[in-house]
């Protein structure tokens, strides 16, 4: 079969296409035919060595995926050959095929094709833990979303509204916020031509946000603190513009606190509270109120510009390799 692989640490154009010998599954393992592995920007780092977790060379990034299952391990139960599912896995997605852990893969709902399903899980997962489980999100609050227009930005947007949230959706150009509105915003702040902490003042009468949801980081990150309303709560999703250095007096003044969102930890610490979740944003999807916003497909040859233009930040919403 022919993978992605990372053989040296390095940007997306040192990745290499080649034949590899996959072998069998383990007794709890699954292979999985991959039809679609979406691109997390989690990938971009992991390839450069600059991710929590470090492979050994050589390996396959993409952890987004879905597929059919076409060999079970003699321990699996809840699979067997045939099967539609998705789930997240630790790398290997850029690949025809892959090999992963039983119980990381779930069926897919019949309703979703394969593309929308390894766009799911990461994105929606990942923001609803932020919302429900880390920030108590409640209907009538204010919720303002940085990098809105990236594929966690979206679901926050999405998720803030079906919670009863009004949201804000700051992105940097109005394209971006224009894909925002479609979405669900309510207002929207353009970061690149306005001044962030008076348009949140602005927004919301002088009070503040009472959560922000920042997947940005860099100078975004003291500028939305500084506009938190009293006992708000900053969720720290991610710094692809850099990890931010801000005055820890800000906290005691607001009254707020500072909240680390680790998705893929609390799936791995939590699994029963992960699949309640699971359960709930599937069943938005199936209602039609959740919907992923593919800006892109590239072939499995095409995944090292996939992943360039991620860390280009050219990418609206999600973008999907298809094997």
């Amino acid at each position: 079969m022919k993978a992605i692989l990372c053989k040296e640490l390095g940007p997306p154009e040192s990745l290499v296409l080649e034949d590899v010998e996959l072998g069998a599954p383990g007794e709890k393992e699954v292979k999985v035919q991959v039809k679609a592995c979406s691109v997390n920007f989690p990938d971009t780092l992991i390839i450069q060595g600059l991710y929590q977790f470090k492979p050994e060379l050589p390996f396959s990034p993409g952890s987004d995926i879905a597929g059919i299952v076409t060999e079970v391990g003699s321990a699996v139960k809840n699979h067997k050959v045939g099967d539609e599912v998705f789930g997240i896995i630790p790398h290997g997605g850029f690949a025809e095929e892959v090999i992963a852990p039983a119980n990381v893969i779930f069926p897919k709902p019949p309703m979703m094709d394969y593309e929308t399903a390894s766009c799911f899980m990461m994105a929606y997962g990942t923001s609803y833990h932020a919302l429900k489980d880390r920030a108590n999100l409640q209907a009538g609050e204010t919720l303002l979303v940085l990098g809105a227009s990236g594929g966690v930005g979206l679901a926050a947007i999405q998720l803030g509204k079906l919670m009863g949230a009004n949201v804000i959706a700051a992105a940097s150009s109005a394209e971006k916020l224009a894909i925002c509105t479609e979405h669900g915003a309510d207002l929207t702040i353009n970061y690149s031509e306005e001044d962030l902490k008076k348009r949140i003042k602005e927004l919301t009468d002088g009070k503040g946000a009472d959560v922000v949801y920042d997947p940005v980081g860099g100078d975004y990150t003291e500028a939305a603190l500084r506009s938190t309303a009293w006992e708000g709560r900053f969720l720290i999703v991610g710094f692809p513009a850099g990890i931010a250095k801000v005055p820890m007096n800000l906290p005691l003044l607001k009254g707020c606190q500072i909240v680390g969102v680790f998705w893929g930890s609390f799936v791995q610490r939590e699994p029963a509270k992960n699949m309640a979740n699971t359960m709930e944003i599937i069943n938005w999807f199936a209602k039609g109120d959740l919907k992923p916003h593919i800006d892109k497909v590239y072939s499995l040859a095409e995944a090292p510009q996939a992943l360039q233009d991620m860390m280009d930040r050219k990418v609206r919403g999600k973008i999907v390799v298809k094997p």
